[in-house]
């Protein structure tokens, strides 16, 4: 069922689920699961990773875990694990978006709410004298405080604190067309590395490839973009890359560490516990079994 075509409007679409925050979390990411993959989950006695991040969001209570989804929070965490060298730099973040001040800026940067999730309510700005400031700010305000609508009962965002707008480097790779640059996404699993997924070329021809744990590229997998035909060389560093996965996820179960290596010099991006939020097909089936496998813990 797409139920996006059948309510299109994404606003009508949180009304609705605001309206169901009565509904218990084991009754609606059933719902939800059916709806999105056309049969039911087996919570009894699960084996698909979809599966057990549904469990994961039900179950799973670690405090640290609403640091660790705030966009601005999350920096001391990555700091109380000796890893601040990897921190994007950051030009300030403000509660109310009128607060930045716009001519203290350099030319290109980023705008972010602290509460968004998914890739969403990120704005590039390349250059700054091409945009509408009064627009940009207007938007950033009406996108704070999303986390307030919990669409897939995701407990980590709703420890967070009150949302806020964070202003920080924009980060460009001239070698792609797009100015975007590759996303390793690395799952970890108790603290160790299991699987990479790479994003590239995400703001014009989108493509995403997965690799096992031995940086194996596994080119039958796919799931909701086209995979590589021939896959992108990985970094001469991707052993130090792992490192670091491994370093920011061995407080959980399960974590998503997203990295950026620009010639060498690896970024942080993102922690996240509850990707495309346990909603995703793959292709093939097995891959579902494959990293439920590795979840051997989720409450």
């Amino acid at each position: 069922m797409n139920y996006k075509k059948l309510i299109s409007s994404q606003e009508m679409r949180f009304k609705i689920l605001r309206l169901l925050n009565w509904v218990p979390d084991a009754v609606m990411l059933r719902v939800q699961y059916r709806i999105k993959f056309g049969f039911w989950p087996d919570f009894r006695h699960p084996k698909r990773y979809t599966e057990k991040i549904q469990l994961y969001k039900m179950k799973y209570r670690n405090p640290v875990m609403g640091q660790c989804v705030d966009k601005y929070e999350v920096r001391g965490y990555v700091e109380s694990k000796g890893l601040e060298h990897i921190l994007n730099k950051c030009y300030g973040v403000y509660d109310d978006a009128y607060q930045i001040d716009f001519n203290k800026l350099p030319n290109s940067f980023v705008l972010k709410t602290t509460d968004g999730g998914g890739g969403e309510n990120v704005i590039l700005v390349r250059d700054k004298n091409q945009v509408d400031e009064i627009d940009l700010k207007r938007k950033l305000n009406n996108w704070k405080g999303r986390n307030k609508i919990d669409p897939g009962r995701e407990w980590a965002y709703t420890q967070m604190k009150s949302s806020r707008i964070i202003v920080e480097e924009l980060l460009c790779d001239d070698s792609n067309a797009d100015g975007s640059i590759e996303d390793y996404k690395m799952m970890c699993f108790n603290g160790k590395f299991k699987s990479l997924w790479v994003d590239k070329n995400r703001y014009s021809d989108h493509h995403r490839g997965f690799w096992d744990e031995n940086l194996n590229f596994l080119y039958e997998v796919y799931s909701d973009h086209d995979t590589f035909k021939v896959p992108p060389t990985l970094p001469e560093n991707m052993d130090e890359m792992i490192r670091v996965a491994e370093k920011l996820s061995e407080d959980f179960p399960y974590a998503r560490v997203d990295l950026y290596n620009i010639k060498g010099r690896i970024v942080f991006g993102e922690i996240t516990f509850y990707p495309w939020s346990g909603y995703v097909k793959f292709t093939p089936e097995s891959f579902d079994y494959q990293l439920g496998s590795y979840f051997t813990e989720y409450q």
